[in-house]
């Protein structure tokens, strides 16, 4: 009897020891059941957060491709209302100039017109003196091969002088200069040049009514403003 006791105690001992087993692993694998699952909910939040991420950047470059494209539209309108605008000063500066409004400084020509040498066989005095037809042929001749500013005897000339001979002097919007008549030019000095000195031109025409004509290159010539008007 006390055998058969023996026996069962045994056989519990050893069936509670398996149900403790066999409960420790089922919960160990419940927990970690439990743990994966948590996991994979924390990828899962995790990629869709990434995803959004990606799509929002996307758009972003798509909106900053489109800003990018109407700045330099905007970039282009720019340039060319500076162009514009740099047309319209330039165009006012010659403006100034021409009205004698701003001081000029350049290189040039310099003409110099005097009487031609007396000649007691010549009745008529006026045929070897200056006029203002002389004067005006060599103006309008470096106005029209680029001259910027000119002026005679140091009178600066605008749109609106006028010039005109009176006897021996000639007189100058409103002052009188007697000759010889110096003649300078801002501009160009090899086409100024050139142009008064074409064969048949401005010269020639002066030297055949007799008027001594002289021309030289200048490195620098400056007119002052005119003051008033």
């Amino acid at each position: 009897m006390k055998g058969n006791r023996v026996i069962l105690s045994l056989v519990f001992l050893i069936l509670g020891y398996m149900l403790a087993f066999s409960y420790h692993l089922t919960k160990s694998d419940t927990e970690g059941a439990k743990i994966s699952d948590k996991q994979w909910e924390r990828s899962y939040d995790l990629r869709s957060q990434l995803i959004e991420l990606e799509e929002k950047n996307r758009t972003l470059q798509h909106e900053l491709v489109e800003k990018q494209e109407k700045l330099s539209e905007i970039e282009k309108d720019l340039a060319k209302e500076e162009q514009v605008f740099y047309n319209l000063a330039e165009d006012a500066e010659k403006y100034r100039m021409f009205l004698g409004k701003v001081k000029v400084k350049g290189s040039g020509v310099e003409v110099t017109l005097a009487d031609g040498d007396y000649d007691p066989t010549e009745e008529n005095a006026n045929n070897y003196i200056v006029h203002e037809h002389h004067v005006f042929k060599v103006i309008n001749e470096l106005y029209i091969s680029g001259a910027t500013a000119v002026a005679v005897n140091g009178q600066r000339l605008s749109y609106n002088s006028y010039i005109v001979c009176d006897g021996p002097v000639i007189t100058i919007d409103g002052f009188q200069y007697p000759a010889p008549f110096v003649i300078s030019a801002i501009g160009d000095p090899d086409v100024l040049f050139s142009a008064l000195n074409l064969t048949g031109g401005v010269k020639d025409q002066l030297v055949n009514d007799n008027i001594s004509f002289s021309l030289e290159k200048k490195s620098e010539i400056v007119f002052e403003p005119i003051l008033g008007g």
